[in-house]
């Protein structure tokens, strides 16, 4: 094997698929096996090669390691160098192993049967493919994960005898997502937001925490309609509160995401409600020609039936056994790249993160994280992450324009969405959670204990109706502390002007050091 396939690997390069190196090296691990077997696969966030000096060091994407770290130029070599010091990338390796056969990968396996990476490498071959190799059982070696859990978060999984794998993978081979491990994922977890959020609301008294959560809830709603560049009725961003605080109470299938979609659009004469028939995409058009001018291409109409189907399969089985944060980014971004509907898709997206949130019993009972809101305040780093994935995801689909201005994909992309590496949307996930727990969830009850308390000392001076406490209040914030003439001369006329130097220094002591 190792004689006819040594010519397909390359020597030493400046650059790989239009992908600099920052010096002169050999492409190694999956890098190697993309450029010599052609694999038209989006390519990973980091890719590997080895150069001439005996360090190891990172730049402009690309790991670069020393001359003793180069792999034998074999399918074999690369194979094991990829495992051992990339981890996996599922989508990479089921386009390698259709490219090379099964007659490769078996005879792969035959040279090294008991083989810690040969193991992995025939599991993986048959769990990606669904097709079994002319192989016998393998009779001796321990046990090896499937997913190396130095450098990937997995499950506890199951063995796979006929292999002597512990299948570890978080997903199924119709959806599996995967999460490199980080120095900042791994504080996330340690950080152990489910407590902090429970100490947050230990001490706040019952209805001051229900009145916290409807304002969260709201201001969850109007955000996700804000990240959409939307300004809906109030009747809808109250609708779709509704439906975000019941996340978490139904199991998701393709009935509960239609239910949602209805919801979302509300008016639905003039969009189609359920999956899309025709090609998908995020971007423009030329105002000329009316060209599509993708930012991002969804899945084929004819792959979405079988791709929520993986999700939902992985909603219900390897995601309950995921960290909860980790689950919600896997299936909330993973829905928003297949982008399954003609529009919803950016709601329903992060409707999925509440249902896995409140499913998983993150946030306190009757309280929605405003994740939309704290997405909204980092709206550019959300869009530079979906658009980080979709920028290699676009070269490697072929499509061409419709006569309506749409796309119609023309080559297999099904897997492209199956298997991704969302390692950037977990981190960015968990920073939003944490400062809902940190920052919104004690800001707004801190806010309402000092309102309550303007509210009844304001009472001791003067009665009037909760809502014209609250116009004199919002009055009072907007200028900083003090009654305007304006409101004086009008809404609040009949104060005495002891009355209202009064009412100012209550506002003023009460909302001290309060950033209001």
């Amino acid at each position: 094997m190792d004689s006819e396939t040594q010519h397909r690997f390359s020597g030493a390069v400046t650059i790989f698929h239009e992908r600099h190196l920052p010096e002169r090296a050999t492409p190694a691990g999956y890098s190697a096996l993309i450029g010599a077997y052609n694999l038209s696969v989006p390519l990973p966030r980091t890719l590997s090669a080895t150069g001439e000096r005996h360090k190891v060091y990172e730049d402009a994407g690309w790991r670069i390691l020393t001359p003793r770290h180069a792999p034998k130029a074999s399918v074999e070599g690369h194979l094991t160098f990829a495992l051992k010091y990339e981890g996996l990338d599922l989508a990479v390796l089921k386009r390698l192993f259709t490219a090379a056969g099964p007659g490769e990968i078996a005879a792969l396996v035959l040279a090294k049967p008991t083989g810690r990476y040969a193991r992995r490498i025939w599991f993986l071959y048959e769990w990606l493919t669904g097709e079994q190799l002319d192989l016998p059982d393998a009779g001796k070696g321990t046990y090896v994960p499937a997913v190396d859990p130095r450098k990937q978060w997995a499950i506890e999984g199951e063995n796979s005898p006929r292999h002597r794998v512990r299948n570890n993978l978080p997903g199924t081979p119709a959806f599996c997502p995967l999460i490199f491990r980080t120095k900042r994922l791994d504080e996330f977890i340690e950080m152990n937001f489910p407590e902090r959020a429970r100490a947050v609301v230990a001490n706040v008294p019952r209805d001051l925490l229900a009145r916290a959560a409807a304002f969260l809830l709201l201001k969850d709603s109007k955000s996700s309609y804000a990240i959409e560049g939307e300004r809906a009725p109030r009747s809808r961003v109250q609708r779709w509160g509704r439906a975000i605080g019941e996340a978490g109470r139904r199991p998701i299938n393709l009935k509960e995401l239609l239910l949602l979609q209805r919801i979302v659009i509300g008016d639905a004469r003039f969009v189609r409600i359920g999956l899309r028939r025709e090609g998908g995409f995020v971007g423009e058009h030329n105002r000329q020609t009316r060209m599509p001018l993708p930012d991002h291409i969804g899945s084929r109409p004819d792959d979405l039936a079988s791709l929520i189907d993986g999700m939902v399969a992985f909603d219900r089985g390897p995601s309950q056994k995921l960290d909860a944060v980790f689950a919600a980014a896997v299936l909330a971004f993973g829905f928003i790249y297949i982008h399954p509907f003609e529009d919803g898709n950016g709601r329903l997206h992060r409707y999925l993160i509440h249902h896995v949130l409140a499913q998983r019993g993150i946030n306190p009972p009757g309280v929605v994280f405003p994740v939309s809101a704290a997405i909204l305040e980092r709206i550019d780093e959300y869009r530079r992450i979906l658009e980080d994935y979709s920028r290699r995801l676009l070269p490697v689909i072929k499509w061409k324009p419709t006569e309506d201005g749409n796309v119609n994909v023309l080559n297999d992309t099904a897997d492209f969405y199956r298997f991704f590496d969302a390692t950037p949307h977990a981190e960015f996930l968990y920073a939003c959670v944490r400062k809902t727990i940190e920052e919104d969830l004690p800001s707004e009850t801190e806010f309402l204990r000092r309102y309550d308390e303007f509210s009844e000392r304001m009472g001791n001076i003067v009665d009037m109706p909760d809502r014209i406490v609250d116009l004199l209040f919002r009055f009072l914030r907007q200028n900083k502390g003090r009654l305007s003439n304006r409101a004086r001369e009008g809404k609040f006329a009949k104060l005495t002007t002891h009355e209202t130097k009064h009412i100012e220094r209550i506002f003023n002591d009460v909302f001290a050091d309060s950033g209001l």
